[in-house]
């Protein structure tokens, strides 16, 4: 599906980055897998041997313009193109009552959440347009679609990460590249344990949603591939839910 394709991942080291980094290598394309500490990078290129595609670990805190500017270039050294982004790097420092934010923590939010992905699109999509080909996958959440109680910070970055993504969409589309988001709901990951921890928290957490189960990495790992690959060629500008039906329940 993905043969001769290059992808940049961010946040790849663990959890739906990785899982999303492992099936884009198993479809056949090569992986820049991205991430703060490139001991864990290359721990993690290491577990993912055997793959089709090649894997190359490259440290970068998404925060950082230089360190983003840094990568970009290492990739195009090692690959010469980039043709699938995806945007996976979050945190949620900021997660409690809305009235105790502080500005030091809401300007952290922005910065990883929603700004790294504009520079890592300002840095890839110029290639992708002039090739008049490149899908981006920015992963927000359904927080961003309805927010979800001591998340403010993170609720407002996923939902203006969404509209990114339709700007986004609107401008590149005719220029051959196609810009969507993942909405993921609640996912087994270290990102959003303080949700699901505890037997009786995630109890309740399954028992609010049609799927009985706690999302996985590699469920929304699929949507990536779909997104990123031809099969979803006709697809741009949306918000891809994945969430176990609780935004219907």
């Amino acid at each position: 599906m993905l043969t001769g394709k290059i992808a940049i991942v961010t946040g790849a080291s663990r959890g739906i980055g990785r899982a999303i980094a492992e099936t884009f290598a198993r479809a056949g394309a090569s992986v820049v897998i991205c991430g703060r500490k490139q001991e864990t990078l290359d721990r993690v290129a290491a577990e993912m041997g055997g793959a089709p595609g090649a894997i190359l670990p490259l440290a970068c805190h998404v925060g950082r313009a230089d360190d983003v500017r840094r990568m970009v270039e290492e990739t195009h050294r090692a690959f010469g193109k980039v043709d699938i982004l995806v945007n996976n790097a979050g945190t949620n420092v900021a997660w409690g009552p809305a009235l105790e934010i502080d500005e030091e923590r809401f300007d952290k939010m922005i910065e990883i959440n929603l700004k790294s992905a504009f520079r890592l699109i300002q840095a890839v999509a110029p290639g992708m347009c002039r090739r008049s080909s490149g899908s981006i996958v920015n992963i927000a959440s359904i927080a961003g679609l309805r927010p979800l109680a001591n998340s403010m910070v993170y609720n407002v970055t996923k939902a203006a990460l969404i509209m990114m993504t339709q700007s986004y969409a609107l401008e590149l589309g005719p220029k051959g590249v196609r810009v969507n988001a993942i909405a993921p709901g609640f996912v087994e990951t270290a990102l959003s344990e303080h949700y699901w921890k505890g037997e009786d928290r995630r109890v309740k957490l399954v028992e609010q949603q049609p799927i009985r189960h706690l999302g996985q990495p590699g469920e929304v790992a699929e949507m990536a591939l779909l997104l990123a690959s031809d099969r979803g060629s006709y697809i741009t500008g949306q918000t891809m839910v994945v969430d176990g039906g609780r935004l219907i329940s």
